[in-house]
This record gives C-alpha cells, structure tokens and sequence, in this order.
C-alpha cells in the first residue's frame, strides 16, 4: 500500500538552518516592537484597570484562534504589541507589587535558547547536556545554602511546588521510617494514625495546598505557637510534639526562612534542634528569604538553615531570572528516593547501569524544561560579588523607603524592612474606615497607571488584622531619585484621595 502525504503547510523546524534564520526575523521583530512600546510607556502599566484591559484584549485578540487562511508574521507582531501594552513593566521603579523580578538579559537570551533547542530532562535521550546540567546547580546551590556533596534536590515550576513537594517526602520519609509503609503504594487509607504538619498561621498557603493534595488533609495543619510577631516558638513547638496524642504522628514542621510580608525568619537552629530530638523533618521555606544567602550582609538572617532537611528557594525572586526558577533541595539526597517508587521506562534498571539516567526521580514532573540554564548563565555573568551587590542595594531601598513612609504624617509602618519589603498603611481622619481606604487607594492607583502595590494584612496582638500596603524591591537598577519621585506619588495620591473622602 502507498502512503501519499496530504502535508500543504510548510514547516521547517527552529533546528535546521532555515528555521533558526527565521526564528531570527521574528526575534528582531519581537524586540522592535517591544522597544517601540517601552519607549511609549508611561507608568509601570497602562491605565484603566481591569475593564480596559478587558477592552483591549478583545479588541487585539483575533476572532478565531485557528484560522484558515494563515500568515505567520503579522498575526505574531500584533499579539507581542498587545501583550507588551499590556503587560507590566517589572523595570519601572513603580512596579512595586509582587515578587517578580525584572530578569536579566543574560537569562532572557539563555530561556530564548533553552526554547529553541526543547531538551527535556526526563531521559537521558531528551538532553544529555541539560541533565548535567541541572545536576550541577543542583549541587552548587546546594553548597550554597550549605549543605555537603550528600545534598539534592531538583529545579521546579515554583515555590508552591518546592513546598508541596517539601510535604510529599517528608510525609513518603516519615512514614517508612515510623510505621514501615511506601505512600506510593500502600495508600493513608489504612493507616491507623493521622499525619499532621505543625506550621505557624503565617505559613504559605502552599504548604496548605500541599498537604491536601498529598492527602493530608488541611485540617490536620496544626497551628504552633508564635511569639508576637509571627515567629515560631521552639519550646511551644517542642512542647506540643511532646504532647500529640498517641494516634497522631507528626510528619514535619515547616519554618519560615523570610516571611513574604514582614521579612522575619524563625529560629532555624533551635527549630532543627527539636525536630531531631522527636525525629520530624524540617523545612525551611525560605522561596523569599533565600535572598538573603548571596549577600555577606546578610546571610546572617538564615543562620542554621543547612540544618534543616529540605529547603525551597526561588531564584526568579532574587536571582533575576525568569519565572520559573524555583529550586527544591534535600539534605540527603537519598530521601528523594520516594520520587522513585512507581517503575517506568524512564527508570529501567539496565539503562541505568549503563548510565542512561533522567531526572524523572527527582520531580513530580515527567516532561520539564530546562531551567537550570537560565539560572547558570545569570550567576556566572553576575558572579558572587554582582549578586550580593544587586540583593545588599535592594535592601538599601527598601530601608530607604521605610524610613521615608515614617516619616510621613498619617502613615503607619509595620516595620523595618530585614530584606526588601516595606509595609505600611494610612491613617485616614477619624470617621473613615481605614481597611476600605487603603483598599481603595491601591486599587485607585492601578487604575491610573501610576503604581502598583500589594496589600496584605498584618494580624495585631489585639487580634485583629488590618489592611497594609506592601512595596516590593526587587529592581537593583532603581535610583534614589526614581523612588522617591514613586513614594511621593503615592503620598499625594493618598492625600488627594483623603480630600474626597471628607467631602467638601
């Protein structure tokens, strides 16, 4: 019998040469056009709030995703137009909401690369190199944190999946090293007592996520106690491990090595201290303190974080790369054998004699892509000094910040910034409901373009949790000058706003 092709479309493959010269058109085209747009910026995002950006998106979002009648170019430019218009500006010194960094372009040029070249690290035949690779960061960022040649770990799609996987080995460890039982194959069901996590009430909501996906179940999170900050208290935690009743066993107790909002980091040395006294796994989630490890300044604050048995970090937070860039790492690179369990063509027993090993044993993930060349190539161009250099001056902003909001009238500051976030709120007149202003005002200045900010809520020890606003510095190239020219905004926008809000 005789196959003939039915093919009509022409398609040449970004590895062949064809493909790579035309992959370099479009990429010329996509950085024209996004030049183009930052030069026609005007705040850290266009103005209008939700239902403009509705707007526009239906105005530039063609009619039908698969059309018949197909041509590659100006289809591709206008939807990188209306995706930069709309998107933020993570470079702008008013970008000031969330934790992502503006990337380098170093880690822009090594993800268009890992893009075009589509290893896997799965198996062995999906990338040679890639898999070496990521073994290798693995290890060196493993060193960083402090940790001995016996570490591992694997990178992640972020720190919610370094946590819920932080949860997984700890619960598959815990449970064969207490009760004898594989999770993997044998299932809770049959257990007759209960894991439970001990975390403190600042903890991720991740690790929540992660203990109900893991079937835990949330309502097996106990809370520990914490001092009046937020912080856990070893001997309350020690105190209630002592204390458990006899059908509940403890999996692990989670840490927090820099808090999102406030910047605190538990006692990692006398948290690590009790665990090993009841033989409980630690982490320390450390997805934003873990800044702190690359500066000299600063790599104080997580003292004893090598004590810990797993840590998460997330280098597209401090490390100037893209998301995602998230790292999982384990003490002993042996606990990670309960990523081992199901028996696959991925992990045949003689293509591992031989040396055809994946990474498939290491990840929730099968297929994944290569984000460890992202994160090499950006620490090798910026270096142990540049790094240090970029974290120590967002400090430095953020302090900078802090100090200029306190001294501001009708403005409350949480607290000193330990790393690079910077809570506040205002104190409008008497009368005015000060959850509901600030509320307004943040969603206010999204709506013109002017900044974004995030909001948060700072529990008080009369147990109430107020509304706050949070700055995030995460861009070492802003000035003095530029923030104060965005904090100044921000305080005459707040004045402005309450003017109308006493009325006339």
């Amino acid at each position: 019998m005789t196959v003939v092709s039915t093919k009509t479309a022409s398609f040449q493959p970004v590895g062949t040469v064809t493909g790579l010269e035309e992959l370099r058109g479009l990429v010329n085209a996509a950085i024209d056009v996004l030049q183009d747009v930052a030069m026609r910026r005007t705040g850290p995002v266009a103005p209008g709030g939700p239902v403009a950006a509705r707007t526009a998106a239906a105005a530039a979002l063609p009619s039908c995703l698969l059309p018949s009648d197909a041509d590659a170019r100006t289809p591709f430019t206008d939807m990188i137009r209306a995706y930069a218009q709309w998107s933020v500006d993570l470079s702008h010194p008013a970008a000031l909401a969330r934790m992502q960094c503006p990337p380098a372009p170093v880690a822009v040029a090594a993800e268009l690369v890992v893009a075009a070249l589509n290893q896997s690290l799965h198996a062995w035949e999906s990338g040679p190199f890639a898999l070496e690779l990521d073994r290798w960061v693995i290890e060196e960022l493993a060193a960083v944190v402090g940790y001995s040649d016996q570490a591992g770990g694997t990178i992640t799609a972020g720190g919610s999946i370094s946590n819920l996987m932080a949860v997984l080995v700890a619960r598959d460890n815990t449970l064969r090293a207490q009760l004898g039982l594989t999770a993997f194959q044998d299932g809770l069901a049959t257990l007759k007592k209960r894991p439970v996590v001990l975390c403190s009430p600042a903890t991720h909501f991740s690790i929540g996520r992660g203990v109900g996906i893991t079937g835990i179940g949330e309502q097996h999170i106990l809370r520990a106690p914490t001092d009046t900050v937020g912080r856990l208290i070893p001997s309350g935690v020690d105190r209630m491990l002592a204390e458990l009743p006899e059908d509940q066993l403890p999996v692990m107790v989670i840490a927090c090595a820099g808090a999102t909002d406030l910047g605190w980091v538990d006692d990692l040395p006398a948290l690590a201290e009790v665990a090993r006294k009841h033989g409980v796994w630690l982490h320390a989630d450390a997805a934003y303190g873990g800044g702190a490890l690359f500066s000299d300044d600063l790599r104080g604050m997580l003292e004893g974080i090598a004590q810990a048995d797993s840590v998460t970090l997330d280098l597209h937070k401090f490390g100037w790369t893209p998301a995602s860039s998230a790292v999982f790492l384990v003490r002993d690179a042996r606990t990670l054998d309960a990523m081992d369990q199901a028996s696959t063509t991925l992990n045949a027993g003689d293509d591992k004699a031989a040396g055809f090993v994946g990474r498939y044993s290491t990840s929730v993930q099968a297929t994944r892509r290569v984000n460890a060349l992202k994160i090499a190539t950006t620490m090798q161009a910026l270096g142990r000094d540049g790094m240090a250099a970029m974290v120590d001056e967002c400090h430095f902003l953020a302090r900078h910040a802090a100090s200029r909001l306190d001294e501001a009238p009708g403005v409350e500051l949480a607290s000193r910034p330990p790393l690079s976030t910077v809570v506040f709120r205002f104190t409008p007149p008497p009368g005015v409901d000060a959850d509901d202003f600030n509320g307004k005002l943040r969603r206010e200045l999204m709506t013109s373009g002017k900044a974004l900010l995030a909001r948060t809520s700072v529990p008080q020890e009369n147990g109430a949790s107020p509304v706050f606003l949070k700055m995030m510095l995460l861009n070492p190239a802003t000035t003095v000058e530029e923030l104060d020219t965005v904090i100044d905004e921000v305080l005459r926008f707040a004045a402005s706003r309450q003017g109308v809000t006493d009325g006339p």
